[in-house]
């Protein structure tokens, strides 16, 4: 047998040029965008902002943070590889970081301003049109039920109106609440609705139905609104009823006072030993899947929950109240169990209805699964939010904008 060798091409010979690689595009700019945020805390709204930091790159837009307040939010945020921006307010009316943040917003190149709440929103307007940029407004809950305090609501609620005139879009987390926004007075044109969203698993991981004793989680900044004296009222109900059930509570208290006054609530009803205090986490999934029912009982002020999503993530079966946007999330019997806010023996009763069998659990944390997945995913809300920056941007292209 003889064997062909072949000789290699001389040093000069040309290279054939379908072997010479073919200069690759450079990638496209990712359009800037700047968040204003009070930033002192690290709860639903501030996930919201966090994930947009780390999904929206995919749809073309860089997400960076002014903090009018610092604090939690600096140190608890995920997506680390966003720019931070210190901007701190010295007061509810200091206006004095505006001239800064517009500053930042011509030296950086930012696009459009993205504000989060009223303060921001006042900020954000007045910067925004000294640095010659579009503003959007994210409305996360009412302004106007926020807080037990009604003074800080109404003053609020002046704020943030007086600051969206001129404003070309808003961004609402439910329909609720562009329904809440028509009322005072912004057009139906100028509202988007974009749901929250979270990332989930793949596929949902397999659990055995309990049996036994049940545990109730509860994921929140702790803080009058969110309804916690209400549910230690139900859990008190159902124990004396001896259903074998454990509450496991994950967050940490607004203030101090509130956080005694809930504990002594416990010791009263005599189920502080069927509570677990875990305080903050930043592996909410983890804590998900300790718990066999998330309860939410919150009296109002939602706009649509994030860690109701997180649950429905998760497979784990949710008992919420009729609130804001909660509905909008959970269907009553669908991906979970609906109660009146404000009312624990309602409350008591819709956990009843997994406890007893009533509604099958199993079926339900399916549903609330894949109802995650077709609708309140975080890659969905950010595509969304992306969708909005464009046709603001567009709009200010136009003649005559």
């Amino acid at each position: 047998m003889s064997v062909e060798l072949l000789a290699e091409p001389a040093s000069d010979a040309p290279t054939p040029q379908s072997l010479v690689p073919s200069p690759q595009p450079p990638a496209p700019r990712l359009v800037r965008v700047l968040h204003i945020i009070n930033g002192d805390h690290y709860a639903g709204a501030e996930r919201v902002q966090d994930l947009l930091a780390a999904r929206l790159p995919e749809f073309g837009f860089e997400a960076a943070f002014a903090l009018l307040k610092g604090g939690a939010f600096a140190e608890a945020r995920a997506c680390k590889s966003a720019k931070l921006y210190d901007t701190p307010m010295r007061g509810r009316l200091d206006v004095r970081q505006i001239r800064h943040i517009a500053e930042i917003v011509r030296r950086e190149e930012y696009a459009l301003i993205h504000a989060h709440t009223a303060r921001s929103a006042m900020i954000g307007r007045l910067a925004a049109s000294m640095a010659g940029v579009p503003m959007v407004y994210h409305v996360h809950s009412p302004t106007i039920r926020n807080t037990t305090n009604r003074a800080a609501n109404v003053l609020n609620t002046i704020v943030e109106r007086a600051s969206l005139v001129g404003v070309p879009r808003l961004i609402t987390v439910s329909h609720s609440l562009a329904a809440h926004m028509r009322k005072y007075g912004i057009s139906a044109r100028r509202l988007t609705v974009v749901h929250n969203g979270v990332p989930g698993p793949e596929r949902l991981i397999e659990r055995a139905t309990p049996s036994g004793e049940w545990t109730l989680g509860v994921v929140a900044l702790f803080r009058p609104r969110k309804g916690l004296e209400v549910l230690l009222d139900a859990v008190s109900i159902l124990r004396s009823h001896d259903y074998d059930v454990r509450l496991r509570a994950v967050g940490k208290f607004e203030t101090p006072e509130y956080e005694a006054e809930i504990k002594g609530r416990a010791a009263r009803l005599q189920i502080a030993e069927a509570i677990d205090w875990t305080g903050f986490t930043r592996d909410v999934p983890a804590e998900m899947r300790r718990m066999d029912l998330f309860v939410l009982p919150s009296l109002f002020g939602e706009g649509l929950p994030m860690v109701v999503l997180e649950a429905m993530a998760h497979g784990v079966p949710v008992v919420g109240t009729r609130v804001e946007g909660v509905p909008e999330a959970v269907r009553d019997g669908a991906e979970g169990v609906l109660a009146a806010p404000g009312d624990a023996v309602d409350l008591s009763a819709a956990i009843r209805r997994f406890l007893d069998g009533q509604v099958d659990w199993q079926t339900i944390r399916r549903a609330a699964f894949e109802r995650h997945g077709t609708e309140f995913s975080d890659a969905a809300m950010a595509a969304k939010v992306a969708a909005v920056y464009r046709d603001v941007l567009a709009e200010r292209r136009r003649p005559g904008a």
